[in-house]
């Protein structure tokens, strides 16, 4: 048996609960009994925490050359926009624009993609799409965004096992049976360019298998949901019933949103069925859809640097994204190859 550390009564409980010592699991206190029950428990906690992602050692932020145009956000030392779209439809020469930067994002996509295997770094996959993205003249999108945290000091989120979005990559190396899902957005001629997919990393077991199956499918459902003159809510609810009846949960705090010349804007594509979402689909308009859906529950946590989102239960969760155009007969999906 592991001896326990010593606790001040009022230093935080090593159990997590986020209550002090004294308030807790004072074990020194408690009958020898119920206290080998709680170090028995203690014990078992640390197990299953060691088996969670945590944050690794980031490198120095990478450097994009000045040929490159950025984003109104990147000159700003706080990352914040400048301006926001309307989410109105777009003309005909940024979807032309956005027709070019969505296929690269595709591309880099595919590079990053390719290179997912055990041993990995997700610090090696954010180089990957960094120097992709500026070898198609682009600025990745992410670097120096800002938002309610400190500006996202990466070219890429990689996002593994039970985080849900917006990890941030670093010197994490992947491992056999892991999952990780990786968003890639570029800006090009300026407009922004998103896509995202969850890989597999070597032999990965069946239950996450489905999961990453399932998240695929319900990306497809929720595109066949666009219909000119339709509602954004109707992609929700086809996600979340697509999601639900084959005993999966659906993230509820993040959202697909517009895309243009903005990197966010306009509308809120949720991913269940929210009443709020009364917004018409109207042809040009482009947003993204982005479920994000889990083994388990689907509430979040997040970490200290205030991106990094994980489900609450620690279950494993999957995500898929593609940018869209509303046509008038339906949707054409921009991030392919």
């Amino acid at each position: 048996m592991t001896t326990a550390p010593t606790l001040a009564s009022n230093d935080p409980c090593w159990c997590g609960s986020g209550r002090r010592y004294k308030r807790c699991h004072r074990i020194a206190d408690l009958d020898p009994a119920r206290a080998a029950a709680e170090q028995a428990s203690r014990e078992q906690a640390e197990r299953l925490a060691a088996a969670y992602v945590r944050p690794g050692r980031q490198s120095p932020r990478r450097e994009v050359p000045a040929h490159i145009v950025r984003p109104d956000y990147a000159l700003d030392p706080h990352g914040r926009p400048r301006h926001r779209d309307t989410g109105r439809p777009k003309d005909a020469e940024t979807i032309a624009l956005m027709r070019r930067a969505c296929r690269a994002a595709a591309e880099v996509l595919q590079e990053v993609g390719a290179a997912v295997r055990p041993g990995v770094t997700t610090d090696e996959l954010d180089r990957i799409a960094h120097e992709g993205c500026i070898a198609r003249g682009g600025y990745p999108s992410p670097l120096g965004y800002g938002g309610s945290a400190a500006p996202f000091p990466k070219s890429l989120c990689t996002s593994v096992n039970e985080v849900i979005c917006h990890g941030i990559p670093d010197s994490t190396v992947l491992k056999d049976g892991d999952i990780v899902n990786c968003d890639v957005t570029i800006y090009l001629d300026g407009v922004h360019g998103d896509t995202n997919a969850t890989f597999l990393v070597g032999e990965v077991d069946d239950a996450s298998r489905r999961l990453v199956d399932v998240t695929r499918e319900c990306l497809d459902v929720g595109i066949a949901a666009v219909k000119p003159g339709g509602r954004i809510r109707d992609i929700g609810r086809a996600i979340q019933t697509h999601a639900e009846d084959r005993g999966y949960g659906v993230i509820r705090a993040f959202v697909g949103h517009g895309v243009g010349r903005s990197f966010h804007s306009d509308p809120q594509v949720f991913h269940y069925d929210n009443p709020s979402a009364r917004g018409e689909i109207l042809p040009g308009m482009t947003f993204t859809i982005e479920p994000m859906i889990s083994i388990g529950d689907w509430h979040h946590e997040m970490w200290d640097d205030g991106w990094t989102a994980v489900t609450a239960d620690r279950s494993r969760t999957a995500q898929f994204e593609h940018t869209l155009l509303v046509t008038d007969t339906g949707a054409e999906v921009l991030t392919v190859v």
